[in-house]
């Protein structure tokens, strides 16, 4: 069994997700981890809170908080979040921490050390009412191109034009409003990329099975030409630059590392996390001399963050000169758009993941967002989608199944499953195709392919109902007791395997699914199973309610109204 490294986007500290968030990221890394467990594989799944960087300060300024207080607040909140969505995070950490801030500074003294990294002066906005230098975000002004009002000194949210600060009309500080500024020098380290390009270039080159998708924008990113990149920044939040002695460095004081530059070591910090707080070792997941070889380490992304996975991290690796272990295969997602438009954290538009949690249960979304996500392409949630893919995939067809075969065991068979009869030619050929099935949701599962994966799960479920209505036990019943009790018979084991098939995308709903006809066994299936015979005769079993609600027509419109829908507002 392989040794298996998973890791997905860190979300950012500034407020709960949404579900363009966990569907690009946390949540496939979720299904793959389960279904790799589910094979019997060691897996480790790793993620964190990202709180550094200008919009902690600016959320938690605008919370009349704290930063570390806000930061400590909303890292709890993500953490139950994730956990009521069935995310089976082995370690949730944070980049706030002490073995994040160690390792920073230890792979900047290394890339200095090795000639990567070189001090130079900018020009940058200085408020003087807020006596400090302001990042970008922390300017605000009218964008020079559209003539929005609230663009960003890095980007123009109507427009989509990257910006620098000083392009802005009418500039002033997001901190306190002030429009008493001036362009002043200051100093910063430049991580130089440009050194680096042949070297990342190179290990772009020998990753093989990368989707096309990734591949593409890591190098667009090489071919548009990389340019050495800034990684301090003038905050208080955040890893310090330090000199040699581990104090401040002269000509840098007071500055910390730039939130992209240390967000991505929080990887491997987390990791030290895990370990200090379980007693196992983290070193042998990622130090190549020490064991791990043997890794395959995997990453889950939305698509806007590959560059960074596939230039930036890779440059810090890579330029240390050290043996730590880079990523074999990255997986990454198109956007979730809303009603054709974007989600968006910081304007509160769509649904976040505890506002849906107050709508339905965790495994409604779980399967929408996984079977119909933004795989090949960008999709656009819709209430009307979702109200159908819960209706016919999940009601109709596997909670249908279950609940049909196991109340009418429970009326018919005293709740005790039937013996007697022997399995004939229907029988084997729903072992044919359900074995095809299973071949062809592994594969899909294997490729990291998730709506084809589920198309592949939903297939089977579906080929079950057939069987039901083939086979007819309750037609059976008045002239054939044996041959009625082959049917109900295969039929819970159907349920068995069905909640197996299940379990990595809808894990709650699969240990109810289990539960209800005795089993436990919640593993992926492998072609030497047998597939009808973990339910014996005499077990008893008992129905586990509804396990779906349909949704109806008016609790669509209840949420179209509270979220908004087909406008896009």
């Amino acid at each position: 069994m392989a040794r298996i490294l998973v890791t997905s986007a860190l979300p950012y500290i500034n407020g709960i997700k949404h579900l363009g968030n966990l569907a690009g990221s946390m949540l496939p890394a979720d299904v793959w981890s389960r279904f790799k467990r589910g094979q019997g594989h060691e897996v480790l799944y790793i993620c964190a809170t990202d709180e550094h960087g200008t919009p902690a300060e600016l959320a938690a300024a605008a919370a009349g908080q704290d930063v570390q207080i806000y930061c400590d607040e909303q890292h709890q909140t993500q953490k139950r979040a994730g956990e009521q969505f069935g995310l089976s995070y082995d370690w949730f950490g944070r980049s706030s921490k002490a073995p994040n801030r160690r390792l920073t500074q230890h792979f900047a003294a290394k890339l200095e050390e090795n000639g990567f990294i070189e001090e130079r002066v900018d020009r940058m906005i200085y408020s003087i009412d807020d006596g400090r230098f302001l990042p970008d975000r922390y300017v605000e002004g009218t964008c020079p191109h559209c003539g929005y009002e609230k663009a960003r000194g890095d980007q123009c949210d109507n427009c989509g034009r990257l910006l620098d600060p000083t392009d802005l009309i009418d500039p002033y500080s997001a901190v306190s409003g002030s429009r008493n500024l001036e362009v002043r020098d200051t100093r910063h380290l430049y991580l130089l990329q440009t050194k680096l390009e042949q070297p990342i270039r190179d290990w772009i080159g020998s990753k093989s099975g990368w989707q096309t998708l990734a591949k593409s924008i890591a190098l667009k990113h090489l071919d548009e030409g990389l340019i050495d990149r800034g990684i301090t920044r003038d905050l208080k939040w955040g890893v310090p630059v330090v000199g040699p002695d581990g104090g401040a460095r002269l000509g840098l004081e007071g500055k910390v590392f730039y939130v992209w530059f240390d967000a991505p070591i929080e990887y491997i910090g987390a990791t030290e996390e895990w370990a200090e707080a379980t007693g196992r070792t983290w070193r042998d997941w990622w130090r190549l001399d020490e064991g791990a070889q043997d890794v395959r380490y995997v990453q889950f992304m939305g698509k806007d963050n590959v560059a960074f996975h596939t230039v930036s991290f890779p440059a810090t690796i890579i330029g240390s000169g050290e043996p730590w272990k880079t990523v074999d295969q990255l997986k990454a997602f198109n956007w979730l758009n809303w009603y054709g438009g974007k989600f968006s954290t910081s304007q509160g538009r769509g649904v976040f993941m505890d506002q849906a949690l107050e709508l339905l249960p965790a495994d409604y979304w779980r399967w929408h967002l996984t079977a119909y996500g933004p795989e090949g392409s960008d999709a656009a949630f819709t209430w009307e989608q979702f109200q159908s893919t819960i209706n016919k995939d999940l009601a109709d067809v596997l909670g249908n199944f279950v609940n049909r075969i196991v109340k009418f065991t429970e009326s018919k068979f005293d709740g005790v499953v039937p013996a007697g009869g022997e399995a004939g030619p229907l029988e084997a050929q729903l072992e044919a195709d359900i074995r095809a099935g299973i071949a062809e949701a592994t594969e899909a599962f294997e490729a990291m392919e998730f709506r084809k994966a589920c198309q592949a799960i939903r297939a089977i479920w579906v080929r079950g109902n057939e069987y039901l209505q083939e086979a007819a036990p309750w037609t059976a019943l008045k002239t054939d007791v044996d041959q009625a009790a082959v049917g109900v018979r295969t039929g819970l084991n159907l349920v068995a395997l069905f909640a197996r098939l299940a379990a990595p995308v809808i894990p709650f709903t699969a240990e109810k699914i289990a539960a209800s006809v005795g089993a436990s066994d919640l593993s992926w299936p492998s072609p030497d199973d047998t597939l009808f015979d973990t339910v014996p005769a005499g077990r008893a079993i008992a129905h586990q309610g509804v396990l779906f609600a349909k949704i109806e027509d008016d609790q669509v419109a209840a949420w179209t109204e509270r979220f908004g829908g087909a406008d896009g507002t």
